[in-house]
């Protein structure tokens, strides 16, 4: 399978022969697998101590000629602390269980349920590698993501440019992938963030961003930017490839496709 590579214009260079892993088959099924197996999720919860940090003396007394008895005072049998005491009277505050004010909550969110222990094996992560990389250069899987995208044709995928992409500042990479994309496609690849709707904004996490374009870079370039994600090859895994799904829309440096080649063998 060969393809182009563009210029940091957008206009063809020169043709090369692409690794077999951009026409493999596409493991949907695997791919969804190794994305669960790598989830991660910020564990939180309360102190293991919230609610018990006092002394209450267990549960009423309701018996005859016993010391600290409520026999016949109408008093419920829970923790309580004893907040002053005149002889054998006390003044009691419920203390410890969740019905009380302060007490421990009821059914916490718990750290070990937040840890996800799910393994993966070499050749399934292998598999989903090639298969993520593969979707990067199938059109119908780009299309199916994009909602923008629905019915448009998209040329010549994988997209690869010459390793020039760079050593270009901000500002000049900006204006080439405007040259190298359409408007369509450029208007997926900028990252945006925004502010949430809702009760969010409240709890965290105020704003939210799109994954927008990746850009795959080999292991001695170097692209510093905040609009748009860059990793090399080295790093790359199939969830910076689908990310939110196959068909991530992706950019690929000509050292990158070598690296990619030695990579998969």
């Amino acid at each position: 399978m060969k393809t182009k590579i563009l210029n940091i214009s957008g206009k063809p260079l020169k043709e090369i022969e692409l690794p077999k892993c951009f026409s493999e088959k596409i493991r949907e099924d695997i791919v969804a697998k190794v994305l669960e197996a790598k989830e991660t999720k910020q564990p939180y919860s309360p102190s293991p101590v919230a609610g018990n940090q006092y002394a209450a003396s267990g549960k009423i007394i309701h018996r005859r000629h016993v010391w600290k008895s409520q026999y016949g005072r109408g008093m419920s049998r829970i923790p309580r602390k004893i907040m002053s005491r005149k002889g054998s009277q006390f003044r009691w505050v419920g203390a410890t269980i969740p019905s009380t004010k302060g007490g421990r909550r009821a059914h916490p969110p718990k750290v070990l349920s937040m840890i996800n222990t799910k393994k993966i094996n070499k050749k399934e992560q292998q598999i989903a590698f090639i298969s993520a990389l593969s979707a990067t250069a199938n059109e119908k899987e780009v299309t199916k993501k994009y909602q923008r995208l629905k019915d448009k044709k998209i040329e010549n995928l994988p997209l690869i440019v010459e390793s020039k992409l760079t050593t270009l500042k901000t500002k000049d990479l900006i204006l080439s992938l405007r040259k190298i994309l359409d408007q369509d496609l450029f208007e997926i690849a900028i990252r945006k963030k925004s502010v949430r709707a809702g009760k969010g904004k409240m709890r965290g996490r105020k704003y939210k961003s799109n994954a927008g374009i990746l850009i795959v870079i080999g292991n001695k370039e170097k692209l510093k930017t905040k609009n748009i994600e860059a990793i090399n090859v080295k790093e790359l895994e199939t969830e910076n490839l689908a990310k939110g799904g196959l068909g991530r829309l992706t950019i690929y440096t000509e050292n990158a496709i070598k690296e990619i080649k030695e990579k998969i063998k």
